[in-house]
């Protein structure tokens, strides 16, 4: 399984939202941890195993924008999983 380097862009992004329990915006990963780009974090999480999820949300503003949280892998990801490594697949 791909480890995450805790001083890195990904490591900051985990780190945030593993300890905030809540969701961070591109211009809070921006402003706060010095992440351009939010996204290919999120990605880059996801690759090593961590269930970000993403969701829009309207600001009072009026404009959207996609916030990004720690969420809990579906059963069917969870099965998924399983089922690979009985065929003999690993990461």
């Amino acid at each position: 399984m791909k480890q995450i380097n805790p001083n890195s862009k990904a490591g900051l992004v985990l780190a945030t939202l593993a300890r905030r329990d809540v969701s961070i915006s591109q211009s809070e990963a921006k402003k706060f941890l010095g992440v351009g780009n939010l996204r290919a974090e999120a990605f880059r999480l996801r690759q090593a195993g961590y269930p970000v999820v993403a969701r829009k949300v309207v600001t009072e503003q009026g404009s959207e924008v996609t916030e990004y949280e720690l969420g809990t892998p579906s059963r069917e990801v969870i099965a998924l999983g399983y089922a690979m490594k009985t065929l003999g697949f690993t990461v």
